[in-house]
């Protein structure tokens, strides 16, 4: 399973995520959405398009734009769309679940 935790909190956690440039994307339906706001925050990557961010809240502590998305990627990243990735001291932690983790496998 892997996580993503900040203030010792795990604010979002999958079985699987998407890897792309050393970033662990966690599907959308993985985030603990209490702890989310949404960003004014835009920024362009060349290849993957525009990425909006969240801002993440836990307790009385704030930490501005520490997940970001892509709402509406170029083709080249389509299988992150609206995956979420981390940084800012967001720690992500574990290992994705394999087939063998789920007794099935060869």
């Amino acid at each position: 399973m892997m996580r993503a935790v900040w203030n010792g909190t795990v604010i979002a956690e999958a079985a699987h995520t998407v890897v792309v440039e050393g970033n662990h994307y966690f599907p959308p339906e993985s985030l603990h959405r209490e702890y989310f706001t949404e960003s004014r925050a835009k920024s362009l990557c060349p290849w993957k398009g525009i990425a909006s961010y969240y801002t993440v809240c836990v307790g009385d502590e704030v930490n501005p734009n520490a997940a970001w998305y892509y709402p509406h990627p170029s083709p080249f990243a389509r299988r992150i769309k609206n995956h979420v990735a981390f940084w800012h001291a967001v720690a992500v932690e574990g290992v994705p679940e394999t087939a063998e983790s789920h007794g099935g496998g060869t």
